[in-house]
């Protein structure tokens, strides 16, 4: 199936690891020229990139930043993926409510929701100029806050919201704005012993190989989502056989959530 994507340039958030560097790989294979931007530069993402922007996508300044790297590297944006998301594993609170202080909640809206809203506005100059398409990367726990670290959820609650607002907005001006939330997904956040997946094994007093074995026992497919099938989603929604897909939100989660 021809995507009609070669030759067209992408800015990619959160792009030096898991489902943002499957994205990057997959645009790339597309023959699109990407930029990459993370908070930490890896060998995988300068295989595949164009140009990597170093940038903190968590604050206002990064996310100005990195539209900027892109911009000079590539001319323009056709394409933007804001997949940057969840947060510094090693500070989070994974008790109550009444436990998280508001640095927490502080951190998830800056990197889930604003830097986003951030990226998108920085980049819409581009992006209308050009009649280009935009994918946020939100998350199951938009629609049910089990399982995550307190904030989170209603960070990415918003960003569905805000993904919609844009779609109404930006559609009859020829951008198209679309959602993809992945359930869990087998990436080092919870497949790594270090990572948020072994913190909240050692929180619930259990092995962590025992944690991501019950991870997608709730789902229809019996297993984790990869980051390139969910890659897989989002290039398809930038392309050209995506034309007429507007403010949709498309969960790829095998299964888990048992009601639209």
């Amino acid at each position: 199936m021809n995507l009609g994507l070669d030759g067209r340039t992408a800015l990619v958030t959160g792009a030096g690891r898991g489902i943002g560097l499957a994205v990057a790989r997959a645009l790339a294979a597309e023959g699109v020229k990407v930029v990459g931007a993370t908070r930490t530069a890896t060998p995988e993402l300068a295989e595949v990139a164009t140009a990597v922007a170093v940038a903190d996508l968590g604050t206002a300044q990064g996310a100005a930043e990195a539209v900027r790297q892109a911009l000079e590297a590539l001319g323009g944006i056709d394409l933007l993926v804001n997949n940057v998301g969840g947060g510094d594993t090693d500070r989070l609170v994974l008790g109550s409510v009444l436990d998280v202080p508001d640095e927490q909640w502080q951190t998830m809206l800056d990197l889930n929701l604003l830097s986003a809203v951030r990226t998108t506005r920085a980049a819409l100059p581009s992006l209308l100029e050009r009649g280009g398409a935009v994918v946020n990367v939100s998350s199951i726990n938009g629609r049910t806050p089990v399982g995550s670290p307190i904030g989170y959820a209603e960070a990415k609650a918003a960003l569905n919201q805000y993904g919609k607002r844009l779609s109404e907005e930006l559609a009859p001006r020829g951008v198209r704005v679309n959602t993809v939330s992945p359930g869990p997904t087998a990436t080092d956040l919870w497949t790594h012993p270090a990572g948020y997946g072994g913190r909240v094994a050692a929180s619930l007093g259990v092995p962590h190989e025992a944690l991501l074995a019950e991870l997608p026992s709730g789902s229809a497919s019996g297993r984790l989502t990869t980051p390139e099938e969910v890659a897989d989603l989002v290039v398809f929604l930038l392309s050209d056989r995506a034309a007429n897909i507007h403010g949709a939100d498309h969960v790829i989660d095998g299964g888990t959530l048992k009601t639209a």
